[in-house]
């Protein structure tokens, strides 16, 4: 059981939890050894978490995932994971995220908690209203930013969280719009609250929060408060790769669509790759060139 019970912890997915770490980056601190650690247990504790809420979520969705075209080969609705070992798992990791909660102090721990209890009301409940679900998923990312900051002791930016905040409602109005589109007329007998959403009303939204994005992080890079912290502008020079990745996004969506939804086609789109990979070396350049006596 050990292969279909680490299919099920979803590793592809603890991508998302990189946002744990953007305090870090931006906070200027990588450098710092004792503070990496922590942000690093961070976001270990949080990959065993919401490794735990995708265990919860394939245990409580498992007749409706039979149904699903992609869906229906995960494990437990495969039946080739039993949902008492699923259980069990679900146990050992929100145990494992406790633990490390207790090393990085209450503030965290609240707000893994909080992160916790939102995710497991998704699945049971906010996933089958309209616009909550979408919000839910929203705020998720928001307490991710919110726990690395409270495990580095790093104060974020508003700009930072109000870019998250979009740029998080812009991935999930996107999958929601993958899931009509593939499952057409089924869309909602496999997920009830589709029945609240079309392809022109998700358009209008995804429009909206994408402006919204990169307009956030825009000011974000040009904010007086910024240009003091950094002591450079540069960071402005990483719109356009910004904006690359958001046209890459988009195109995969409604120019290729396929099976996966576009969350998970990007990690295996190496233009996408190449591009993060590409801004994340320049924010460290700008960010850290400095301090290294690379500037």
């Amino acid at each position: 059981m050990i292969r279909p019970l680490l299919q099920s912890l979803r590793p592809a997915q603890w991508a998302k939890n990189v946002f744990v770490l953007a305090p870090l980056v931006f906070g200027g601190l990588l450098l710092n050894a004792q503070v990496t650690l922590r942000a690093v247990l961070a976001l270990v504790a949080f990959c065993c978490a919401s490794s735990a809420v995708y265990l919860i979520n394939d245990i409580r969705d498992r007749e409706e995932d039979r149904r699903h075209p992609l869906k229906r080969l995960r494990p437990i609705a495969a039946g080739t994971l039993t949902v008492p070992v699923a259980g069990l798992a679900v146990l050992v990791l929100v145990g494992a995220a406790a633990v490390l909660s207790v090393r990085l102090g209450r503030p965290f721990a609240l707000v893994l908690g909080v992160y916790l209890v939102l995710n497991v009301l998704y699945t049971f409940w906010l996933k089958h209203m309209v616009i909550l679900d979408v919000m839910s998923i929203a705020i998720s990312f928001v307490l991710r930013v919110e726990a690395g900051s409270t495990a580095t002791g790093i104060e974020i930016s508003r700009w930072l969280l109000l870019c998250t905040i979009f740029l998080a409602l812009f991935l999930a109005f996107s999958k929601r719009r993958h899931e009509i589109t593939l499952l057409a007329h089924e869309a909602s007998g496999q997920r009830p609250v589709l029945d609240h959403y079309s392809p022109a009303f998700l358009d209008q939204m995804i429009n909206v929060v994408t402006a919204s994005s990169v307009v956030s992080y825009a000011l974000y890079c040009v904010a007086p408060e910024t240009v003091e912290k950094y002591h450079t502008q540069d960071l402005v020079f990483t719109i356009p790769l910004v904006l690359y990745g958001i046209f890459r996004y988009l195109y995969l969506m409604y120019q290729r669509p396929g099976e996966r939804n576009p969350t998970e086609a990007i990690l295996r789109d190496p233009p996408f790759l190449i591009n993060i990979l590409l801004w994340g070396l320049v924010v460290v350049w700008i960010v850290y060139g400095r301090e290294a006596g690379l500037k």
